[in-house]
């Protein structure tokens, strides 16, 4: 897992960015005033096997935590993820209870 790359939310593109290597990795995401549904999430060839995607939800859940937001996790990622961490379950948004099935 690469340690050094950072993840920055780019609110005017609607997703979370990771870059290296000249390559953006991105998580798209459609806002509410309640909640964030995470759409997709991308990771060029040459950056993947790195952890890069599971940084992009991390920073994703962390924003949507710290902004009082619900999670829809459409995107099959983010949906993994939560399902298999039940730490991140309180942030999910009934859609999104009924999309992981919990």
């Amino acid at each position: 897992m690469t340690s050094s790359i950072s993840v920055r939310d780019n609110p005017s593109r609607h997703r979370f960015e990771a870059e290296s290597l000249g390559e953006v990795a991105v998580a798209v995401y459609a806002l509410t005033d309640k909640a964030i549904t995470f759409l997709h999430t991308i990771v060029p060839d040459a950056l993947r096997g790195q952890g890069i995607a599971t940084q992009l939800v991390l920073a994703g859940l962390a924003s949507a935590r710290e902004r009082g937001l619900r999670v829809i996790p459409q995107c099959p990622v983010f949906a993994a993820y939560m399902r298999s961490h039940p730490e991140t379950h309180d942030l999910l948004a009934d859609e999104g209870r009924a999309l992981l099935g919990v």
